[in-house]
């Protein structure tokens, strides 16, 4: 007789069995965790700067500098990573936090029942490598910063890549966002002061963003700090990364931000340009749009929004505006 389920694997009707159960929907909650998505393309040297696409840079303070950058270094099995390098070295005073961070929208953890008596356990992993050795620290936060957990990892040798896997409980209490907001938000410290660092591996009432003890990477000049293979997940135990085709990765990003060239403007009869775009896909919240016409269209006059946030009406203050051929725009709907 064959059987419709055995142990951890399915048993088929020619008696074959998958060792593992195929995995089901969204497994990895972080959107390009392979860094593979770059729409800016750039080399980020400013506070808040999103490099590669998802992820985000804070550096609060104005001592010392940097550059974050999308890098074609990476482990076996991936092409790309973030890469962090201090230019001008400091060490954070007591209130600094500078780190790199991805909030993961509320709709796609809602499943992990946090906040309840119900809360599911995630783990963390990810492959990092950096020019200097020691512990290192990150946080897992709530949307309003007020539960945290953070935690350490080490580095054990220079210049070599390493996977790390933190698993964490689930938060019973707390509240977490099931909708368009920030559900989780997931960060690694790369200069965090003391008032942001908190004791690894427990929950804490507190708006903390790395462990205590953790490295200052940018008390060293030219120090380098590599990302990629980022993936949390339900459960307990770390599978394999999940692997997302291009055209469907670069779709989800395009819903936290998408830049585009489209057709022609128009003008009104008062001689201001008039100019509309479809988004690629609809927009997490209310964009921030703006546009530049292939001639002088001055600023931004007026911006109308489709009913699904899926595109959008302009018109320009200039009365000097040209219809043109075409205009370019960029929306922004980050988190």
């Amino acid at each position: 007789m064959t059987t419709a389920y055995s142990g951890d694997g399915i048993t088929f009707p020619d008696n074959t069995v998958q060792a593992t159960a195929p995995r089901v929907g969204m497994v990895n909650r972080i959107i390009n965790g392979d860094m593979r998505i770059d729409q800016r393309g750039v080399v980020a040297s400013t506070h808040t700067s999103y490099v590669p696409d998802r992820f985000r840079i804070i550096k609060d303070t104005s001592d010392g500098t940097f550059t974050m950058q999308q890098s074609s270094v990476a482990p076996a099995g991936f092409t790309n990573s973030a890469l962090f390098t201090v230019g001008t070295a400091y060490t954070p005073t007591v209130s600094a936090n500078n780190f790199y961070r991805q909030g993961v929208e509320g709709f796609n953890i809602a499943d992990l029942n946090w906040g309840s008596a119900n809360a599911a356990p995630i783990t963390l992993s990810f492959w990092v490598r950096a020019s200097v050795t020691g512990l290192f620290g990150g946080a897992l936060r709530n949307g309003d910063s007020t539960r945290s957990y953070p935690f350490s990892y080490t580095i054990a040798v220079a210049n070599t890549w390493e996977q790390k896997i933190i698993t964490v409980v689930g938060d019973t209490t707390g509240n977490w966002l099931t909708t368009t907001g920030v559900g989780i938000d997931v960060g690694w410290g790369l200069s965090v002061g003391s008032s942001f660092s908190g004791t690894a591996g427990a929950w804490a009432a507190g708006n903390y963003i790395s462990a205590t003890g953790a490295t200052y990477i940018t008390s060293t000049a030219g120090a380098t700090f590599y990302i990629t293979g980022v993936q949390l997940e339900k459960g307990s135990t770390a599978t394999d990364f999940e692997y997302v085709d291009y055209s469907r990765q670069l779709q989800q990003c395009q819903r936290y931000y998408e830049t585009s060239i489209t057709g022609a403007g128009s003008r009104n009869s008062d001689n201001y340009g008039i100019y509309a775009g479809v988004f690629k896909t609809t927009k997490r919240a209310n964009p921030s749009v703006s546009y530049v016409a292939s001639g002088a269209q001055g600023g931004l006059g007026g911006f109308y929004l489709g009913p699904n946030l899926d595109g959008f009406v302009a018109y320009s203050t200039s009365t000097n505006a040209s219809s043109g051929n075409y205009f370019t725009y960029t929306a922004t709907s980050e988190l």
